[in-house]
Parts: C-alpha cells; sequence; structure tokens
C-alpha cells in the first residue's frame, strides 16, 4: 500500500512540473544560422554594348515650303492635319516685293547670258580674223612680200586677241554665276509660289505643320509648311564622332517611341561620314518597319545601338557587382560560406556585365544579399518565391519559430 501511495506521488509530481513547464514558459526561437542569399550558376553568353542616344520621326516622304522673305498672309484654305492633294492652294501670300526681285532676278540672269553670248561672238570673230592674218602673212613673208617683223607683230596680235578674249569671258561667266546664284536662292525659296503668291502644294499627304493664319505676317525664318508624303517613316539621330565608325548600313537599333507606346526593331539605312558644321556630330537615318503604326512627324524616339559585340563571355547580372574605390568585386559560395573575389569588367549592356576574370562558369555567385556579406560569412541559399525567405535575402534575418504545444497536451 504505501508502494503505491509513493508511485502516486511521484506521479503527481511529475505532472506538476509538466503543467508548470506548458503554462509558465513559452519556447524561445531558435535562429538559422547564416546569411540568407540568392545566388545563380555562372554561365558563358553573348553580350554587347548599348549605346542610346535621342532621335526624332520623320516621314520617309516629305516636303518642306519656305518662302523669301517677310510677307502678310491674305488667305488660308488648309489647316494642319489636312489632306492635300499636289496642286492644291494652301494658302495666298502678298509677295509683291519678293516676286518683284525674283523677276528683276532673272531678268538680270537672262540679261548676263546673252551679253556673254554677244561678246562670245564678237570676240571668237575677232580670234579667228588675227589667226587668218598670221596665216596670210607667213604666206607673204615665204615669198619675199613681207618681212619677217611683220610675221612676228601678226603672231602677237593673235596672242593678244586670244587673252583678251579669254579675259572678258571669264569675267562675264562670273556675272553669269553671281546672277545665278541669286535667281537659285529666290527660286528655291519661292518654288512653290505662283505668279499671283498662292503657295501651291508640291506634293500629296497630310499637312503636317501649316503656320500661315489669315491676316497675319508669315516669317522666313521657320518653314511656312511641311507636307507628310505617306505611312512609310523614318527615325533619324545625331552620333558622335566616337559611335559612327562603330555603325553600319544594315546593322539593326532599338527604338522606342514612348509618345506612340511604340518599341520596334529598325535598320541603319545611311550613315553619313561629314559631321554637321555646326553640331559636330554625324546623322543617322534608320527604316521604320511598314507594320509600325501610330508614329507621327516629330515625336522623339530613344534608338539604342548595340556595338562591339563580345561571343562567349562571361556574363553576370550588372546588380551583382559591389564597388568599393577602384575595386570592383562579388561573393561566391562554396560549401556554406561566402567567399570575396576581385573581378574585372568589360561590356555592360541590358541588364548584364562582361566579366574577363575573377569567374568561371559553374561557380555559385551571389545575387541577392550580397552587400551584407563579408569574407568567410555563412550563408544559407534561399528561393526567391518565398516571402519570409525574400526578406532574409534582402538581409532582414528572420529567425524560425517553434510553435509552443498547447496545455496538457505535453
Amino acid at each position: 500500500m504505501r508502494h503505491q501511495r509513493m508511485k502516486a506521488l511521484l506521479l503527481a509530481a511529475t505532472a506538476a512540473l509538466t503543467l508548470t513547464a506548458c503554462g509558465g514558459e513559452e519556447a524561445q526561437p531558435q535562429e538559422t544560422a547564416g546569411v540568407a542569399v540568392q545566388v545563380e550558376s555562372v554561365s558563358a553568353g553573348t553580350i554587347s554594348a548599348e549605346n542610346t542616344v535621342s532621335g526624332q520621326v520623320s516621314a520617309e516622304n516629305s516636303s518642306t515650303i519656305l518662302i523669301a522673305s517677310a510677307a502678310k498672309c491674305t488667305a488660308v484654305y488648309f489647316q494642319a492635319g489636312d489632306l492635300v492633294k499636289a496642286g492644291d492652294v494652301l494658302c495666298t501670300l502678298e509677295l509683291g516685293s519678293s516676286l518683284a526681285s525674283y523677276n528683276a532676278a532673272r531678268i538680270s540672269y537672262n540679261s548676263a547670258v546673252q551679253s556673254y553670248q554677244d561678246q562670245k561672238s564678237i570676240l571668237d570673230k575677232q580670234v579667228q580674223l588675227a589667226q587668218d592674218n598670221v596665216t596670210n602673212t607667213q604666206a607673204l613673208f615665204e615669198i619675199g612680200a613681207a618681212s619677217q617683223l611683220e610675221v612676228d607683230q601678226a603672231e602677237v596680235n593673235y596672242q593678244t586677241a586670244v587673252a583678251s578674249r579669254n579675259s572678258t569671258l571669264a569675267q562675264l561667266e562670273a556675272g553669269i554665276q553671281n546672277a545665278k546664284s541669286g535667281l537659285d536662292q529666290l527660286d528655291t525659296a519661292l518654288e512653290n509660289v505662283d505668279a499671283s503668291g498662292n503657295v501651291i502644294a508640291p506634293i500629296s499627304g497630310t499637312l503636317a505643320t501649316m503656320n500661315a493664319v489669315e491676316g497675319s505676317m508669315i516669317s522666313n525664318s521657320a518653314p511656312l509648311a511641311v507636307i507628310n508624303g505617306g505611312d512609310q517613316m523614318k527615325v533619324t539621330v545625331s552620333v558622335s564622332e566616337a559611335l559612327v565608325p562603330k555603325l553600319a548600313i544594315g546593322d539593326e537599333a532599338d527604338v522606342s517611341v514612348s509618345a506612340a507606346g511604340a518599341a520596334f526593331t529598325a535598320v541603319i539605312r545611311s550613315v553619313e561620314r561629314t559631321a554637321n558644321l555646326q553640331t559636330k556630330l554625324y546623322t543617322v537615318t534608320l527604316a521604320v518597319p511598314a507594320e509600325v503604326s501610330g508614329l507621327l512627324s516629330g515625336m522623339f524616339a530613344d534608338v539604342t545601338f548595340h556595338t562591339d559585340v563580345s561571343e562567349n563571355a562571361v556574363v553576370v547580372p550588372s546588380e551583382a557587382i559591389l564597388t568599393s574605390a577602384d575595386t570592383q568585386y562579388v561573393f561566391v559560395v562554396e560549401g556554406d560560406a561566402a567567399r570575396y573575389v576581385e573581378i574585372t569588367t568589360g561590356l555592360t549592356g541590358n541588364g548584364v556585365t562582361e566579366v574577363l576574370s575573377g569567374l568561371s562558369e559553374g561557380q555559385q555567385l551571389v545575387t541577392v544579399g550580397q552587400a551584407y556579406l563579408s569574407d568567410g560569412d555563412l550563408v544559407r541559399i534561399v528561393s526567391p518565391g518565398n516571402d519570409s525567405e525574400s526578406s532574409d535575402a534582402a538581409g532582414e534575418e528572420m529567425p524560425d519559430t517553434i510553435t509552443p504545444a498547447p496545455a496538457g497536451e505535453a
């Protein structure tokens, strides 16, 4: 009996201790060792340098209309956005003085041409007479009817006539060129204006720009109108002397036009080899694919050229690379520890960077959490799909927890 009583007391004591442990104390969380990181296996690939420049969209076939001098607009028949046909009258201008200047320039040019022709005919006859005199005097000399002095004088007269003709004609030719230059300038500025001051559409298309306002003055410092002749568009950009040698006709480039929400691949159609005198930049023209729609002349475009291609190169995410002063480095995982590795880099583009030295294929590169590591730190690799582990990878160590057992179940 006594034995049974002692056994019952021991069981009660044990139960009391168990209840105290379960109900009076909370279980302590157990921390998982190591900094949480995400890794990626180092591999080889192809990379190219990226050069992004701003350009502008324009119609493949367009016509810009200029006027010779400021003038008053008396009537406007079309507005920007209207469709026009070649030969349509866009507006009417008071161009009396400009037209008078044009007519005067044409008269001056025609007069210079006529004067040249008349003088050339006269001078050619004088030279021919001098040549005939030389021939006749030489014949008389051979039969003793003329002296050597007369022969020599005839030759001098001939040479003088030739020199006089050439000098006079050269002066007349210079006058013709000056008159033609002035006429060409006015002709270009008034090539789309008739004798009544009507501005004529040179091509059919969409009137992209129309600066004429009835009753207002039109400046000659900007285009009066611009007509886009078709749906086919192009993109033009200006590039530096460092980039232009790396571009060639047929190369592809990525183009983004944010205003139209368009992104596409364009092909280089032409590369100018002479720089603009003012900007010192080179013009590159790209053809827009026919299936691209929604583009309008004047829209801005971002053009990315891919140059200096490197194949079979070690390529890693650029965000995995850390920098300290002039040193670039990464962390790789070996076993359960992080190892600091200094690297040298090459080309950079599209979010990745070429590593020239320091890494080799197959190594486990830390891509998330590297900013919280030191050489030799213990690490634990987590997957990006787990929220708590993603928080760990961002540098916040989240300890694992043990849920306390309900009272009475210890």
